[in-house]
């Protein structure tokens, strides 16, 4: 089982607060602004965020020749198809809510650690993965039937999903020997492209400037999720194994179902308490601290 340090717990909690309260306030944006231009200008508002981390930080921009390839693939994985996913998906979706199909990513991360990279996940962890996972149903339960009406929107956030759990397995391996804060600035950097290039060629028709709300909205996002939660998430993912990452982040739809309901008047239903229960429980499950084996087991191994 995996430890938590305190240098991995604190970025861990602040992280997962940002993350989801983000999610009504992406919801109330894309209902105003056109998606994929709310989330260029988020990213352009962010790098300079992510820029003065790095200068703060004395971390060196540069990524050597031959890891740029890496990092492309890492790029890709890990933001470009997340974000574009999230932003045809989002407005198609329920608000609030949409966190949760965003957030079966551990199960996607456990079935690609164990097709591609033979990883075995046992005891704790997979009774982790099946609580997250129990959780999540309970938490779309009175979502099934609206969600019908938009299978499309559904499947692409999936779809999304599933790249980004992929994208979690390849950082935890990748060979790139830069800073995580480097690499992330990168990735971002190559995100931020294709987010302008898609807005582009297919919003540009309904660009307008952005209202007061849209306003805070591309300032949140720009500086807590851009600046601090996407390098902080980045910098877990190498450190700590894929599943413990993946499944510690579970919390974020819980506070994304929760901050909806506060801030978006959602209702909540008894199935929410248990699936939170369920996804709390799952959490304790894979990061709890395994028990020292005692000394009679020591010396019987021995």
């Amino acid at each position: 089982m995996t430890r938590l340090t305190r240098s991995q717990a604190i970025p861990l909690v602040l992280l997962t607060l940002v993350w989801g309260l983000n999610w009504p306030v992406m919801k109330s944006a894309v209902n105003a602004y056109p998606p994929m231009s709310f989330r260029a200008l988020s990213m352009l508002a962010g790098l300079p965020c992510l820029a003065l981390a790095l200068r703060f930080f004395k971390v060196p921009f540069r990524i050597a020749r031959q890891d740029w390839a890496a990092v492309a693939v890492l790029s890709l994985t890990n933001m470009v198809v997340w974000h574009v996913c999230l932003m045809l998906a989002l407005p198609g979706l329920p608000s609030g809510r949409a966190a949760i199909l965003g957030y079966t990513m551990p199960v996607f991360s456990a079935l690609w650690g164990l097709g591609l990279y033979g990883e075995r996940v046992r005891g704790r962890q997979a009774l982790g993965i099946l609580a997250a996972g129990a959780g999540v149903v309970l938490l779309l339960w009175h979502e099934f039937a609206r969600m019908s009406g938009a299978p499309v929107s559904a499947a692409v956030l999936l779809f999304g999903t599933a790249i980004w759990a992929l994208g979690t397995q390849q950082l935890r391996r990748t060979r790139v020997q830069a800073p995580t804060l480097a690499i992330a600035f990168w990735m971002t950097v190559v995100t931020t492209v294709v987010a302008c290039v898609w807005s582009a060629a297919t919003e540009s028709a309904r660009w307008a400037s952005p209202d007061p709300r849209v306003l805070g909205a591309i300032a949140y996002n720009a500086a807590l999720i851009f600046g601090f939660c996407q390098p902080a998430w980045f910098s877990l993912a190498r450190s700590l194994p894929p599943v413990a990452s993946s499944v510690s982040i579970c919390m974020i739809p819980v506070i994304g179902l929760l901050s909806g309901a506060a801030l978006l008047g959602e209702t909540l239903h008894w199935q929410d308490g248990a699936a939170i229960a369920l996804i709390i429980g799952a959490i304790a499950l894979v990061l709890w601290p395994a028990r020292p084996p005692s000394a009679s087991t020591q010396l019987q191994e021995a």
